[in-house]
């Protein structure tokens, strides 16, 4: 039986991203959010796994009180249980803070066999909280996971893409791996999974409860910090050059003597 650990993130459901001009983080409050699209996989993952080899799946975010409704959305998929980390101490948190949070959260579930991340966050992009996960962790990760080849003996083997095609990767458990979204297609949830999961008891953790060093939660704990974020100018208007060939080359060229 495998234990299976899905970490997942809420978003802003939104292109009109505004940014607190205090921190130069997201303001989230107010904002329509969702599940990072790229977690889907990786729950779907770890449900067709669980269906597979047997096990139970956990569903783990961290941010505020109401990421609670990512957590029910993943139960209403077939996830078990869910396991919110939230507390003003962890507000801010840049990758390597948040990496070391889910790590100390991931280990106060219990045992587990197997992390699955989704490649990366829709909002930030870096792609760095799961492999910082596995390395607080201090086991083995894959990133980029295509297909999951085969999970016995211990051992995981899956197909890693790569800009050439893929490669086949084995490593023991317990592992991290991290999916894109070529893996699979996330499954519709059922009427009687989105039943379940309004009645499901979500688990809050706070910092107190974790075995946890406070210099290195949140904002003051981040060795990374955003000193200015704002929006690029817009273009100027472009000079659109008509007529024959021969003189939109010297209309160009003169522009660019003059450019020089």
């Amino acid at each position: 039986m495998l234990n299976i650990v899905v970490c997942v993130k809420q978003v802003p459901d939104t292109t009109d991203v505004r940014i607190d001009p205090e921190t130069n983080t997201l303001i989230r409050e107010g904002v329509d959010s969702i599940m990072n699209p790229f977690d889907m996989y990786a729950v779907e993952e770890a449900l067709r796994i669980k269906e597979k080899h047997e096990g139970k799946v956990t569903v783990i975010s961290m941010g505020p009180p109401q990421a609670e409704s990512i957590l029910r959305e993943a139960i209403s998929m077939g996830v078990d249980d869910g396991v919110l980390l939230s507390d003003r101490a962890f507000a801010g948190s840049d990758t390597w803070a948040t990496s070391y949070t889910l790590a100390k959260g991931i280990q106060s579930i219990g045992q587990f066999d197997i992390i699955i991340c989704g490649k990366q966050a829709a909002d930030g992009d870096t792609a760095q909280v799961g492999p910082g996960i596995a390395v607080h962790l201090n086991i083995p990760q894959i990133t980029y996971v295509k297909k999951v080849e085969n999970i016995e003996n211990g051992k995981i083997t899956v197909e890693r893409l790569i800009e050439e095609g893929y490669e086949i990767i084995e490593a023991s458990l317990p592992c991290l791996m991290s999916v894109v979204k070529e893996i699979n297609e996330p499954r519709i949830p059922s009427l009687k999974g989105m039943m379940r999961s309004k009645k499901a008891q979500i688990k809050t953790i706070r910092a107190d409860d974790l075995d946890v060093k406070s210099e290195y939660l949140g904002l003051d704990g981040s060795p990374t910090q955003v000193v200015k974020i704002f929006s690029p100018p817009a273009r100027e208007k472009g000079e659109m050059f008509t007529g024959e060939v021969s003189d939109i080359v010297e209309k160009l060229s003169n522009v660019i003597k003059e450019i020089k």
